[in-house]
C-alpha cells in the first residue's frame, strides 16, 4: 500500500513509523504490534493469551494516530489496541530487554577467602533483602559463605530452596561427602581432589552448588577454590588462539558405574551472550578419551594443558577450612573446587551436597528487585 501519514504515524506496507515527541521516530512491524496489544496478555496468568497462528491473514492497520503519551491503533478487524509511547520506546532498538539479573562478575584470586561475603543463615530465611544480596554475591563473585547452619538433617534443602528448587543429579537429590567403602567417585575417598567442576558428563550440568559442613575434624582436607573467570581472561590476553580453541571445542566427559553410563560433550572455556567468560567446564576424572582428530590434537592438547597447569597456580588458588556449622555455594560453571588429601583415621568429615539451577537463581534475583514485565 503507498504511505500515508495521520497524526505523527506515518503507515507503510508491513509497519508503521511513530514520531515521538523528542523528534525522534521508530518504525514497528504490524505483526509485532498485533502480537504485542496489552490485551494479548492475561492478566492473571501473566501469559500471551492471543495466538497470532490462529489469524488467517498478515494484521492490517485501519487507522492509527498518537493520543497523548501513546499510540492508538485500529485494525480491519475492528479490534482496538493502545500503546504507551514509553514501551514502544524500550523496543524500538531491537534490544534485549533490560535484565537486572545480567550483572558483570567480579573476577578474585587466591587471597579472596578473608573478603568472601558471609551470610547467616536464619538472616536469610527471613530477610528478602538480604537473600537478593547473597543472590547478587553468587551472580557477580560466584561463591558465598552461609553461616550458622541449622544443626538438622534437612537444612541443606531448606537453604537451598531459598534460590530454587533443589535439582536431582544421577547421585539422587543430595550426596554424601565423607569415605566410602565402595567409592563411585573420588569425592568420596580421603584422596586429594584435583581442580574440577560438577557432573561435566550431564548434557546440562548442575549451576548451583551446596556443601554444607557437617562435621570436620580430620587432618588435612582443606577446600580449594579458583575463579575460573579470572584464570580465562588471562588466558585469553596472554593466549588467544589457545583460548579460541577451548572456547569453541567440545569434548566428551563420562560417568560410568554399575547403575549409570552419562555421556555429553561440553565447551572447557564457556562464553555468555555478550562473548565474556562466564565460565568453565572441566574434570580430570570425568573425561573420556579424546576422539578428535589426531592433528587436532597436535594443537588442542597444548592448549588444554595450558590451561589446566594456569588454573593450579598459586595466584588463583584459594585455600581455606569449611568448618562445621558452615555451607559453601558456589556457581559450579565458574568456581572450580577441589580438596587436600586427609588421614581419615584423624577424625569425622562429613559434607551434604545438593545443585540448583543457576536460571532459578537469576529469577529469584529478578522477582526481589522488582524488574518483570508486570511488575
Amino acid at each position: 500500500m503507498q504511505a500515508r501519514k495521520e497524526g505523527g504515524v506515518t503507515l507503510r506496507d508491513a509497519g508503521l513509523d511513530v514520531a515521538f515527541p523528542d523528534g525522534s521516530s521508530a518504525y514497528f512491524n504490524y505483526f509485532w504490534l498485533r502480537d504485542n496489544c496489552q490485551t494479548s496478555f492475561d492478566a492473571i496468568t501473566r501469559e500471551r493469551s492471543f495466538d497470532i497462528f490462529a489469524e488467517e491473514s498478515a494484521p492490517e492497520p485501519e487507522a492509527a494516530v498518537l493520543v497523548e503519551d501513546a499510540l492508538e491503533l485500529v485494525w480491519r478487524c475492528g479490534h482496538c489496541s493502545r500503546y504507551p509511547l514509553d514501551f514502544l520506546t524500550s523496543y524500538a532498538a531491537g534490544a534485549p530487554r533490560p535484565d537486572p539479573a545480567d550483572l558483570p562478575r567480579r573476577a578474585w584470586l587466591g587471597d579472596h577467602y578473608p573478603d568472601v561475603p558471609r551470610y547467616a543463615q536464619p538472616a536469610l530465611v527471613a530477610d528478602p533483602a538480604l537473600r537478593k544480596a547473597w543472590f547478587e554475591t553468587i551472580l557477580t563473585e560466584g561463591v558465598a559463605l552461609i553461616t550458622d547452619m541449622p544443626d538438622t538433617p534437612d537444612a541443606l534443602e531448606v537453604t537451598a530452596a531459598l534460590a530454587g528448587y533443589v535439582r536431582p543429579s544421577f547421585f539422587g537429590n543430595s550426596f554424601e561427602v565423607m569415605t566410602h567403602i565402595n567409592p563411585t567417585n573420588t569425592a568420596f575417598t580421603a584422596s586429594a581432589l584435583e581442580l574440577h567442576t560438577d557432573l561435566p558428563s550431564e548434557e546440562f550440568a548442575p549451576g548451583i552448588q551446596y556443601l554444607h559442613c557437617v562435621a570436620n575434624s580430620v587432618e588435612g582436607g582443606n577446600s580449594i577454590f579458583v575463579d575460573a573467570v579470572a584464570v580465562a581472561n588471562d588466558f585469553r590476553e596472554q593466549y588467544p588462539e589457545d583460548f579460541k580453541l577451548l572456547a569453541e571445542t567440545e569434548i566428551p566427559y563420562f560417568c560410568e558405574h554399575d547403575a549409570f553410563d552419562m555421556r555429553a560433550r561440553q565447551r572447557v572455556i564457556e562464553l555468555d551472550t555478550h562473548g565474556e567468560v562466564s565460565g568453565v567446564t572441566i574434570s580430570q576424572h570425568m573425561a573420556d578419551i579424546f576422539d578428535l582428530p589426531q592433528d587436532f590434537l597436535d594443537f588442542y592438547y597444548p592448549a588444554f594443558h595450558r590451561f589446566g597447569r594456569m588454573l593450579q597456580d598459586e595466584k588463583y588458588v584459594m585455600r581455606f577450612r569449611l568448618n562445621a556449622g558452615e555451607c559453601i555455594c558456589f556457581d559450579n560453571h565458574r568456581v572450580v573446587h577441589g580438596r587436600e588429601a586427609y588421614t581419615a583415621t584423624s577424625g569425622d568429615r562429613h559434607l551434604r551436597g545438593c545443585y540448583t539451577d543457576r536460571g532459578e537463581l537469576r529469577s529469584a534475583y529478578r522477582v526481589l528487585s522488582g524488574a518483570g514485565r508486570f511488575a
